[in-house]
């Protein structure tokens, strides 16, 4: 399966460019709010025409503007998973999910009937439940199975989880992996929480500013994030501006001048350098040894945060003694094949 989008569309405060071309079957749009996801997704979706360009799914084209070609959201055989869900309000959860196996018709899902439908997705219980009276989980089950009640041939989730607390969240997304599993099609995740886009999918999109900064398999992006831009939006919390000494080794500018020897090669044009909160090694190890004297601890019930005197930012897990007291060691290194090399 093979989607295709380059368009452009300009707003009055804002202007959406982008093109990409990908074959996976899971792929995520990552950025922060406002930085065009939701309005690429809707463009794809045909809910928004764009004012350029072409989208083109599995070879069948649904916009070229130079062809005047725009098919209808409705002949394009999309399953669109909005933030709120959109369930209608004044159905039961069972004809939320009978309006679009009757609007399907006969492309209804292996034409399965409602109940079927209903116990799929563990919804008989509250057949007779309106919206309202449903749980953040319970909307997204019956937003999920009126859509694909459908059979739709892309699936489009936008925010899936904003509606919901960090623990059904957590449940919902071990959930949401085994539908998309049993789909089998393609299915596009819009979020700006990389932890859920890294867990379930294995393409990922970065966006910033309506344009795309970074595209590849979701591992690498996060092993090799290549810029501090990119790098920020896969969590990286310690950035920092670089002079190159040798070639494997960098003076980091805003670190205090903190001298680190570093795996890879150092190329002339390296600016940055970062280094992920918990890459840390407690202990002196003899090389990029740094002294925790006067670091500052913040603690939480399971881990704690160590902002050293450097300015680097070390996360790990709380050492609970029987004085319930956080130790730190003397010193922390940071291994040489941890330490990230980009270009800004």
């Amino acid at each position: 399966m093979s989607l295709s989008v380059i368009i452009q569309k300009t707003l009055p405060d804002f202007v959406l460019d982008v093109a990409f071309e990908c074959n996976s079957k899971r792929i995520g749009i990552l950025g922060a709010s406002g930085c065009g996801k939701s309005l690429t997704l809707r463009s794809i979706a045909g809910i928004i025409k764009p004012d350029d360009g072409r989208i083109s799914f599995n070879d069948t084209v649904w916009f070229d503007k130079d062809r005047k070609i725009n098919v209808r959201t409705a002949k394009r055989n999309v399953g669109y998973l909005f933030q709120n869900y959109a369930l209608f309000p004044n159905m039961t959860v069972g004809e939320n999910v009978a309006a679009a196996l009757h609007g399907a018709g006969k492309n209804a899902a292996g034409k399965r009937s409602l109940t079927e439908i209903l116990e799929r997705f563990e919804l008989s219980n509250i057949k007779d439940h309106r919206p309202d009276e449903l749980s953040g989980g319970q909307q997204q089950r019956t937003a999920l199975a009126r859509i694909m009640a459908c059979d739709p041939e892309l699936l489009l989730l936008d925010e899936p989880f904003s509606a919901m607390d960090t623990f059904l969240r957590e449940g919902m997304r071990l959930e949401l992996i085994r539908l998309l599993d049993e789909y089998g099609k393609t299915a596009i995740i819009v979020s700006h929480d990389r932890d859920e886009l890294y867990q379930m999918c294995d393409h990922m999109i970065l966006m910033d500013n309506g344009r795309i900064i970074s595209a590849g398999a979701t591992r690498k992006i996060f092993e090799h994030p290549g810029t501090p831009a990119v790098a920020r939006l896969t969590g990286c919390k310690n950035i920092s501006r670089i002079q190159k000494l040798e070639d494997h080794r960098i003076k980091a500018l805003d670190w205090n001048g903190l001298e680190l020897i570093t795996a890879d090669f150092v190329s002339d044009d390296i600016t940055h350098a970062g280094i992920r909160a918990h890459d840390f090694v407690p202990g002196n190890c003899g090389v990029n040894d740094i002294l925790c004297e006067n670091a500052s601890v913040s603690s939480l019930p399971f881990e704690m945060f160590v902002t050293l005197e450097c300015g680097l930012w070390w996360k790990q897990s709380r050492d609970h003694s029987d004085t319930g007291d956080d130790h730190l060691p003397q010193y922390i290194s940071i291994p040489p094949e941890r330490i990230i090399l980009m270009k800004d």
